[in-house]
């Protein structure tokens, strides 16, 4: 039997050995984080051993870092009520709390003047395109970017962020709010004085040990040039496509992207079915991002870049980690031409 092929790492990555031993040790700890005993204050240690390696892997020293059920949530928490602007190009998340105001260029990028009113991503989850993020912005989506760029939270000069922990190999249900410390938020979910009053209800201190688990892992691995790697098989993979797709638009490929994104689009070719026709043949990828793929629509992001709906509806979104090797998309660059193929010859 064929060996299956992972190439979503954009949805979600696979759970680490680091995060997976962290969340085991976790479950023998038996305390409330917030109770004042010895099994409270061990429990406690764990917390905040979690939360200290969080912050180290973001750059995010002195900030303070707010534990969520994931990214989305903690985009509420730093969104909701402050009526920002954003682009069409950013996450439903972000969409549902700002005004899609912002003007994207033809590569992708976003023209800010006021940044203190303006919620703009570090990395397109799509496309894999990056933003230079303006001094003084108020909320930055650093999900994508986290743990494949060298960034670091103090430096940007942004007010608020939010990571997810399953993008980077930890579990899946947990992610941070990271703001600048003495930054006013209003509580979302209450009742209880978890989280510094910013977040009630006893943390889900087992997938929290496995996000600073799996934060520290990530840290060192882009330390060691791991996805410098990552992008060389990335570019592999997209000169043997662009060699053999003269009907494929590579999305971005000319500007600064991730270093494991390739999104295609394919004029009249629907990316539902380039998936369907990939996963039938062994690999997993996308037709967009994981929260709205299966949906039946438009990329929002490719149309706010310009495409057409019909251009916008034939992208596919391939994303590399660091399990991939060169046989990987070697292999899914032979499967993916033959349906091209298949389908120019139909088209012509």
């Amino acid at each position: 039997m064929t060996r299956r092929v992972y190439l979503d790492y954009n949805a979600t990555a696979p759970v680490r050995a680091e995060a997976r031993a962290a969340m085991i040790a976790a479950m023998d700890v038996v305390g409330n984080p917030s109770s004042v005993h010895a099994e409270g204050r061990k429990a406690r240690a764990l917390l905040e051993k979690a939360r200290a390696q969080v912050a180290a892997a973001l750059g995010a020293d002195g900030a303070e870092i707010v534990f969520t059920s994931g990214a989305t949530e903690a985009a509420a928490l730093a969104l909701a009520g402050r009526g920002l602007s954003c682009a069409a190009i950013e996450h439903d998340a972000v969409r549902a709390w700002g005004d899609d105001a912002l003007a994207v260029d033809g590569r992708g990028r976003v023209t800010v003047q006021n940044p203190e009113g303006v919620t703009l991503q570090i990395a397109n989850s799509e496309t894999g395109i990056l933003q230079s993020l303006p001094e003084g912005l108020a909320v930055s989506d650093l999900t994508q970017g986290f743990g494949k760029l060298p960034f670091a939270f103090n430096w940007l000069g942004v007010e608020m962020g939010f990571v997810s922990a399953h993008k980077i190999g930890g579990p899946k249900g947990v992610g941070a709010l990271v703001m600048r410390r003495g930054t006013d938020i209003a509580a979302q979910i209450r009742g209880g004085g978890q989280e510094m009053g910013r977040r009630a209800g006893t943390e889900n201190l087992i997938a929290i040990a496995g996000f600073g688990a799996a934060a520290e892992a990530a840290a060192k691995d882009l330390a060691d040039g791991v996805w410098n790697s990552v992008s060389e098989i990335r570019n592999i993979l997209e000169q043997a496509l662009d060699a053999g797709a003269s009907k494929t638009i590579l999305v971005g490929k000319d500007g600064d992207r991730l270093p494991n994104t390739l999104c295609l689009a394919t004029p009249g070719w629907k990316g539902e079915t380039q998936v369907m026709q990939m996963d039938l043949a062994g690999f997993a990828i996308s037709a967009g991002s994981a929260c709205s793929s299966g949906k039946l629509r438009a990329s929002a992001v490719l149309g706010a870049m310009g495409f057409d709906a019909v251009t916008a509806s034939g992208a596919i979104r391939v994303s590399l980690g660091p399990h991939n090797v060169e046989e990987d998309v070697l292999r899914f660059a032979e499967a993916w031409l033959k349906e091209y193929r298949r389908f120019a010859a139909r088209a012509a």
